[in-house]
């Protein structure tokens, strides 16, 4: 079996607020696998990865009963691996909050506030590197929204691993959404823009976790140069290996230009049906 360990940074719990907070970015629980390359992950290493998990879920359950009741739960993976450079970097954050703030998603946000939506964002690239860039929050009005916004495009980039950890980036997001359980929705949005060569395999991470979650995946080509045959290649490969749950779908962004048109699209789609009507005042 491959040298499997769990890496866990400390945190703390803020008890009575409405959401489970870390002190600081990248304060999150990692899987790592010493392993490199595609090579096919043993039924132990798999059995391993479902206790780990469950251990996870069942520290996160009193959170659960402590947070607010939310009608999704959306936690955005962001790749920062090595192929992404500083200037992708740049447009995948703004283009994220540009995305967020847009008339028809902030719409599709803020009404029905009453029973708000939840999102947390994070980075990944290799097995250990998995940073928190945007703690759950609950977008109760725009001003909540906005500040979420001006968190992204404030954030900087840190040193971190080259490779491509996708099932590192599965596991993580599961487990960041393990203490969302009041919300009637819970999803896992995965932007990646190449294929997993480091850690578990995105296709050998089944944990309880992810039971009930939808994960979709915003796949970024490289552009107008991009072979067509290499585009669906990728595209391919994500709706093969990552999505799963109920309604999963796949988004295409043809490079990191288009990265804010494609979200925009993603974002609309996955918070179609979720807008509640505002309740009446009582006389």
């Amino acid at each position: 079996m491959a040298n499997l360990s769990l890496v866990w940074l400390p945190a703390t719990i803020s008890w009575g607020a409405p959401l489970c907070t870390y002190d600081k970015p990248g304060q999150i629980a990692a899987l790592t696998d010493g392993r490199r390359g595609g090579a096919m992950a043993g039924l132990a290493e798999v059995a391993m990865l479902r206790a780990i998990f469950i251990a996870l879920a069942l520290a996160a359950l009193p959170l659960a009963g402590a947070a607010a009741p939310c009608r999704q739960a959306l936690a955005l993976g962001l790749d920062v691996s090595g192929s992404v450079d500083e200037a992708e970097y740049r447009m995948q954050l703004d283009g994220l909050a540009a995305a967020l703030t847009h008339p028809e998603v902030a719409r599709a946000l803020v009404e029905g506030a009453g029973v708000p939506v939840h999102l947390l964002v994070y980075e990944w690239s290799g097995p250990r590197d998995q940073r928190i860039v945007a703690e759950w929050t609950a977008i109760t009005d725009a001003a909540a929204l906005a500040r979420f916004a001006d968190t992204l495009r404030a954030t900087r980039r840190v040193p971190a691993a080259p490779s491509t950890a996708l099932g590192t980036a599965l596991a993580t997001g599961a487990s960041l959404l393990a203490g969302q359980s009041a919300c009637w929705t819970r999803t896992l949005d995965i932007s990646g823009d190449g294929l997993s060569n480091a850690g578990p395999r995105p296709q050998d991470i089944d944990l309880p976790a992810l039971d009930g979650v939808t994960v979709n995946a915003l796949v970024i080509g490289t552009g107008e140069g991009q072979r067509q045959a290499s585009a669906g290649y990728l595209l391919g490969y994500f709706e093969t290996n990552v999505i799963r749950g109920p309604g999963a779908f796949a988004e295409q962004a043809e490079g990191f230009a288009d990265y804010e048109r494609a979200m925009v699209r993603k974002l609309l789609r996955e918070l179609e049906g979720l807008v509640i009507g505002r309740a009446e005042p009582a006389q």
